[in-house]
């Protein structure tokens, strides 16, 4: 039999806040964290916005891991700490071995490579930094958690662009239902607010001179963010045995590829993923909820959105409240879903679907109910969380009352 795999404790930040609490307020009371960027050198991009975490909260990590860490892995290490704090997980000898760490990242920590191209291209400097390797490597933010929490069990970076959250979070799940684990810290961490990153994004012609508007008319792009989301996930078992607190559980994990393009949306993949999300967790389109949409902000993400909706729950399409974070917390590419998570798991236990900010005008080809600007109260059981990226590849999650 198939072991559950319940979530005892969330952690995050990004603009909206430093923790769980703050980033679900802003999520449900429709409050936009975009602005200008400050904090980052832009150098010929001035005048772009993203979602900044403005302050980072007080930690007491060791220097002397500190030094070797890229701001991705520092964020995806603050955010676990306080999910393990949540889950009141004790972590020693007897289960180390047992606990893990999947974290997903879109790109890498770019910070580093542009400080050693600038050094050795522009100012003449003969020698790298001699961290720079370790620091940049997709899979350092999981090695760092790993370290820092003790964790020896199953453990690796998850990089699949936009989608690399939600398949951290399928792959952490696949180690608890395989019996390979009894807990993972899973999630996303990113931060993309780094010139070489802004410069390829813009010669995209994606990004919103101004605000994401996800599904309104006049939208038009995504705006980058940064930050971080972790969850402590557990067998059902393991978490009864011990007391835990349980959130939410996750019972359904959808997986496919477009095959199609490498920027370009298509239909067909995002529509597989949430039937097989479906199937995954023995639901029927009419049993969920909430949706929360990969919702970017451009074009044509969310008109082939739509129409996957509409092709995978039918009828019900029109019943089901849908709506797009993304807008107050920006795209936070490998971070983006599993701050997501934070979406529908909060969702579900306040009975409160937060809502698209900054929406104006209604689009026909998106013509299903967003939740403009105001949260509503509804009683949702079971959320999903889309989760769509560049190469084409999909991950969906269900989540359900537990």
């Amino acid at each position: 039999m198939t072991r559950r795999v319940v979530i005892t404790g969330m952690g995050g930040l990004c603009g909206l806040g430093a923790d769980v609490a703050s980033i679900w307020a802003g999520m449900r009371d429709g409050r936009c964290a975009i602005g200008p960027i400050e904090n980052s050198e832009l150098h010929d991009l001035k005048g772009l916005v993203g979602c900044e975490i403005r302050t980072l909260p007080d930690h007491d990590i060791d220097r002397r891991q500190l030094i070797s860490m890229d701001r991705f892995s520092l964020l995806a290490v603050i955010a676990a700490r306080q999910a393990v704090q949540q889950a009141g997980l004790s972590i020693n000898a007897d289960n180390t071995y047992r606990y893990g760490a999947t974290v997903g990242v879109g790109v890498c920590g770019w910070m580093p490579i542009e400080n050693n191209y600038r050094n050795i291209l522009l100012h003449g400097s003969k020698r790298a930094d001699i961290l720079t390797a370790p620091k940049v490597m997709p899979c350092a933010a999981a090695g760092h958690v790993s370290m820092n929490l003790g964790l020896r069990g199953p453990m690796f970076g998850v990089t699949s662009a936009c989608a690399s959250g939600n398949h951290a979070i399928a792959a952490a799940v696949d180690q608890i239902r395989l019996g390979r684990a009894d807990v993972m810290l899973s999630g996303g961490s990113e931060a993309p607010l780094v010139w070489g990153i802004l410069k390829s994004w813009e010669a995209l012609r994606v990004l919103a001179p101004d605000m994401c508007r996800p599904f309104s008319a006049d939208r038009r792009g995504l705006v980058l963010g940064e930050g971080a989301a972790m969850a402590v996930l557990e067998s059902y078992e393991h978490a009864a045995a011990r007391g835990a607190t349980i959130l939410a559980e996750i019972v359904g994990v959808g997986l496919s590829a477009d095959a199609y393009d490498l920027v370009a949306p298509a239909v067909e993949g995002p529509e597989a993923a949430m039937r097989a999300c479906l199937r995954d967790a023995g639901l029927n389109p009419a049993d969920v909820d909430y949706l929360n949409a990969h919702g970017t902000g451009t074009q044509a993400n969310d008109q082939m959105e739509t129409t996957a909706i509409k092709r995978v729950f039918g009828p019900h399409a029109t019943d089901l409240s849908i709506s797009s974070t993304k807008s107050v917390h920006g795209h936070c590419l490998g971070a983006a879903s599993a701050l997501e998570m934070i979406a529908c798991v909060m969702a579900i236990r306040e009975g409160v679907v937060p809502p698209t900010a900054n929406y104006r005008e209604h689009d026909p080809a998106c013509d299903l109910d967003v939740t403009p600007n105001v949260a509503r109260e509804r009683k949702i059981s079971v959320a999903m969380s889309n989760a769509f990226g560049m190469s084409g590849t999909n991950a969906v999650l269900a989540f359900r009352r537990f």
